[in-house]
């Protein structure tokens, strides 16, 4: 049975805006991406809103319900209050478009800095993999880039002069993915920290509360990050090793997932 529920939609572009308050019917069943789509169908037809398939599977519908940032999509009418306002408001980390669209640019340049796979001499099909080290990888695959973590990272939220060196969380999960992957040769500890700002992160897990996914963002891949680079730089052994080239790495015994 339906009932009208009370939202307030942050409305307006680059220049300015202003949350405005609504009345929509609400059915049984119901997500928030499903009222604001009523809302553009009846009170506001110029609403602008990004969306694509609905099912929690694009990251296309990201935006803060409550102050929390969520899928539209994914976030269900029936966790609210009858009587309680829904706001519903932009990214607050990114450049707003316009209503609920933002510039989501700055993820895009950061997945261009990073190196691909290099899979060095091997041929297609000769390397062999164990299983438990598909998964330590694979897990990160699960990502639909929603950037709800990059949005919720205080480093990147709260300080505009990290933006340049810092790729976020979801960009410093796939450098580990790559590092991690024992049939990826390139040793990406340096850079990890010194082009994307590893060292930025002090692991407060508000990246993983948001992920969708439920991917352990921080305790599967920032962390053994960090124990990866410091071993590199500070372990002695590891490091005079390298230097003279006596060292040579075995990418699955280092740092296993928790």
């Amino acid at each position: 049975m339906g009932y009208k529920a009370k939202f307030r939609v942050w409305r307006g572009d680059a220049g300015k805006g202003e949350l405005k308050d609504y009345t929509v019917e609400v059915n049984e069943g119901e997500v928030v991406l499903d009222v604001i789509h009523r809302l553009q169908a009846t009170e506001a037809p110029d609403l602008a809103v990004r969306w694509n398939c609905k099912a929690g599977k694009c990251g296309s519908c990201s935006a803060e319900v409550n102050g929390r940032p969520r899928l539209m999509c994914m976030t269900r009418m029936s966790t609210f209050e009858e009587n309680e306002t829904v706001t519903v408001t932009p990214m607050r980390t990114f450049p707003v478009i316009r209503d609920l669209v933002t510039d989501v640019s700055y993820n895009y340049q950061k997945a261009r800095e990073v190196p691909s796979f290099d899979g060095g001499d091997v041929k297609p099909g000769e390397f062999r993999m164990q299983q438990v080290d598909v998964e330590r990888s694979q897990e990160f695959r699960k990502c639909i880039e929603c950037f709800l973590c990059n949005n919720t990272c205080h480093v990147i939220r709260d300080h505009e002069e990290n933006k340049e060196h810092f790729a976020g969380p979801r960009f410093l999960m796939r450098v580990a993915e790559l590092e991690m992957h024992p049939a990826d040769v390139a040793d990406r500890r340096q850079i990890a920290q010194e082009e994307f700002g590893l060292g930025f992160c002090n692991i407060t897990k508000c990246c993983t509360e948001v992920c969708p996914e439920h991917i352990k963002i921080t305790d599967n891949a920032l962390i053994p990050m960090k124990e990866r680079v410091v071993g590199r730089r500070y372990d002695p052994l590891v490091w005079l090793g390298s230097k003279i080239g006596i060292v040579k790495r075995d990418k699955t015994k280092e740092t296993p997932k928790a």
